[in-house]
């Protein structure tokens, strides 16, 4: 056994120096110090530019464009330009943004999950060598913004044998038809990854569809409820001609589809964990300073209650993410492993803003106060990148040495 005396100690009475208060067994400082200067440049970048706008932008679903640019300046993905010498970072590291995203905003925790996720996930994992120095140092930058199409109008969880779209080959040409939908960024991004089925093959191969290509149309979905700053989209692909040169070279089968989803779903179940410190966090503050019958509510039996509740959540569910990182970045981890995280920490996230709901009582639902905007996103985090449905059938079939349940 490994001597106790070597994990991190918090150093302050119970809590490391700066960590968040939901950090209650400060996770953080397992993170060397270079890595938690990294995300304490990520958490002054949205606590400075993100806190004092979002609601108001969440309120009018519109996406505030002013804050590309510095999400750009964060080096997020500096590392992916293949002429970059930044070392990749940790998955750790990566979780710890991916929560810190998560804390401040859901819609923008998703907006960079698929552009640096989904999208040149999709190219780094899929791409040759030639597409990735084509596209990957803008988007690294931010420059370039990206959107990932895999969602159908007619299809969510069956996608991966009922994938309508479809691919034919013309010369050097593809010739792309079908639709998608809620397709996050569609409405302005500059590359968008296209899934489609071969008409010859019958495989699901993948394309870089750029903006303003002809036969190319992203309607923006209206009236949504949650992710209200997200611009999802309904994509048409009518005749859609696409270069062979935009055909991405290694993505010949669902299969490569289904790894770029296992790597981004430990991502969706870090920012769940985010929407449940957010939560926790505007509910204890909010539990020291509301009073009823002359003294602070955090003082009645019953607040404290839901508080250690949600506290318990949050950190149940951070020592899962962060062992699931450990287990990545020592390049042994499973879908299921991925999947189990993605199911256990979204349905927490939603005990826990609902109880931050509840502790806010009428307040709880006026934007003014936030919960409510958590309450609302929360339902989106749940079901998307895999329900959690999907994601038990995964880890059922793991855990019984095979057995699928899945619908044939």
């Amino acid at each position: 056994m490994s001597d106790a005396t070597s994990l991190p100690t918090p150093s302050g009475p119970y809590l490391g120096e700066g960590l968040l208060p939901a950090d209650f067994y400060a996770y953080e400082e397992l993170l060397p110090d270079r890595e938690r200067q990294q995300i304490d440049t990520v958490r002054t970048f949205l606590r400075t530019k993100v806190d004092p706008i979002v609601d108001d932008y969440w309120a009018r679903a519109e996406f505030p464009f002013q804050l590309v640019e510095g999400f750009g300046s964060l080096g997020l993905v500096d590392w992916a330009d293949p002429d970059s010498t930044e070392p990749r970072p940790s998955n750790l590291l990566s979780g710890f943004i991916a929560l810190e995203l998560g804390h401040a905003d859901a819609s923008l925790a998703t907006f960079s999950g698929v552009h640096t996720g989904l999208a040149m996930g999709t190219i780094l994992g899929c791409g040759s060598d030639e597409q990735k120095r084509r596209w990957l140092p803008a988007m690294s930058r931010f420059e370039k913004i990206g959107a990932f199409a895999l969602t159908e109008p007619h299809g969510g969880s069956d996608v991966a044998g009922g994938l309508r779209t479809t691919a034919r080959r013309d010369g050097d040409h593809w010739i792309l038809n079908g639709a998608k939908r809620w397709i996050g960024n569609a409405t302005f991004a500059d590359l968008v990854v296209v899934w489609a089925r071969d008409t010859d093959t019958n495989h699901v191969i993948g394309f870089v569809v750029e903006k303003d290509t002809p036969g190319f149309t992203a309607t923006k979905i209206e009236h949504k409820m949650a992710l209200r700053i997200v611009q999802n989209a309904d994509i048409v692909l009518e005749d859609c001609r696409v270069p062979e040169g935009n055909r991405l070279q290694n993505a010949n089968s669902f299969k490569d589809t289904a790894n770029i989803l296992r790597q981004t779903r430990s991502g969706v179940a870090w920012q769940a964990v985010g929407v449940m410190f957010g939560a926790y966090e505007i509910a204890l503050q909010y539990s020291k300073d509301r009073e009823q019958f002359g003294r602070p509510i955090g003082g009645f039996q019953l607040v404290q209650d839901l508080l250690v509740k949600m506290l318990g959540n949050a950190t149940a569910s951070c020592g899962m993410v962060t062992r699931l990182a450990q287990l990545q970045d020592a390049g042994i981890f499973r879908d299921e492993q991925s999947a189990l995280a993605k199911a256990y920490c979204t349905v927490r996230m939603r005990e826990n803003v609902g109880w931050a709901r509840e502790l806010l009582a009428g307040n709880g639902i006026v934007l003014d106060y936030k919960v409510g905007r958590f309450v609302a996103d929360a339902e989106a985090l749940y079901s998307y990148e895999g329900t959690r449905e999907i994601q038990t059938l995964i880890v059922g079939r793991a855990v019984t040495g095979g057995l699928s349940a899945f619908v044939k």
